[in-house]
């Protein structure tokens, strides 16, 4: 066995339920070390793929591997791997130093480093002192803070969290978040999170797969994958983007891209002429009241404004385009309900992806 190999290796996975094919030939390698986030719609496989990581699925077909050794007939229990669910699942007879050591003593480690790895894992969930507490006695967030250092005391090669923020409420859940950052720093362990929120999915991980329909349709680093989707799919989902027909006239350096009556700016690299997508990321749109000397913007008139804190969000209907386009924009209202705007962007802004048909997966 390899010193130098994956911490977590698939290779070609694939998995049915009945005539449902949940996974399909799916191929990843997660490293020692790593914080890898599994992001998709509801339905797309990815907490199925991490309960084949666990062991509770066998996989119809493909092998997992950790740390180099073949563990796909391996049963969950004797595999270094640990699950943190979406909902905490502690005993409820137990005490919060009870629920923790519970592993422990199954495991028949001796009393005293019960006790030691105990109070280390509530220091670094910052739970100390909580340690004849009862579940009732404890808020949503600590009882999730419980579960993740449950799973840590048993220090497992690969830590499993199953949507694990999805029940908190939003103040607790960027407060979570901070505190897994700083647990995946202090422990190194390798950890592979599921969640379908794609801004969680961008602040907490070192590299992003997104999942559709069974297989991933990208991987790389959340800046990667939010400036540069490979598909419609990523576009769409990834941050929400504007994703608008558009005809290339010439591709190349000196490319000319036609969006409904209008030539826009756009680089389109390596896609020949013809039908593409322009993945157009709200905050990178410039928008001010159109002036008549602007014959070279894209003209639309404003038919929503909703505001988000720090600036607003603008939805443009322009002749000859289906969708409305989407701007945000930080600091004071610039326009108002049925303004002509005009909307300009930098030619570096946008991604330009072939288009083969002319819908895209939702």
């Amino acid at each position: 066995m390899s010193s130098h190999a994956p911490r977590v290796q698939l290779e070609g996975v694939s998995h049915l339920f009945g005539k449902v094919q949940a996974l399909r030939d799916v191929d990843l390698q997660v490293s020692d070390g790593e914080f890898l986030t599994l992001l998709g719609p509801s339905g797309c496989g990815k907490t199925t793929l991490l309960r084949v990581v666990a062991g509770f699925l066998r996989p119809t077909s493909g092998r997992v591997l950790l740390s180099g050794g073949d563990v796909t007939s391996t049963p969950a229990h004797k595999r270094r791997v640990n699950m943190v669910f979406q909902r905490p699942t502690l005993f409820p007879h137990l005490n919060v130093f009870d629920n923790l050591a519970f592993g422990l003593r199954i495991a028949k480690v001796p009393e005293d480093e019960v006790g030691a790895r105990v109070r280390h894992a509530l220091e670094l969930v910052r739970l100390e002192g909580y340690e004849h507490r009862k579940n009732y006695e404890l808020s949503g967030g600590q009882m999730q803070r419980v579960a993740l250092a449950r799973a840590l005391v048993n220090r497992p090669e690969v830590l499993l969290l199953d949507e694990p923020l999805s029940a908190l409420d939003l103040k607790i859940r960027l407060e979570m978040e901070a505190e897994l950052r700083r647990v995946h720093r202090e422990t190194g362990s390798t950890f592979i999170y599921v969640t379908h929120d794609q801004r969680e999915a961008l602040a907490l991980s070192d590299r992003i797969a997104v999942f559709n329909h069974g297989w991933i349709e990208q991987i790389g680093p959340p800046k990667d994958v939010y400036a540069s989707p490979s598909s419609a799919f990523v576009g769409r989902f990834v941050g929400d983007a504007n994703l608008l027909p558009v005809e290339v006239i010439r591709g190349g350096s000196d490319s000319q891209v036609r969006l409904g009556a209008t030539e826009v700016p756009a680089r389109a690299n390596g896609i020949d002429p013809g039908p593409a997508w322009l993945v157009l990321r709200p905050e990178v749109i410039h928008l001010e009241r159109a002036q008549s000397s602007e014959s070279t913007a894209l003209l639309g008139s404003v038919t929503d404004i909703s505001f988000r804190g720090t600036g607003n969000t603008y939805r443009v209907a322009v002749d000859g385009i289906r969708e409305e386009i989407k701007v945000e924009l930080a600091g004071e209202n610039q326009c108002d309900l049925g303004d002509t705007v005009a909307l300009t962007w930098s030619e570096e802004a946008p991604s330009v992806l072939r288009r083969d048909d002319e819908k895209t997966e939702q």
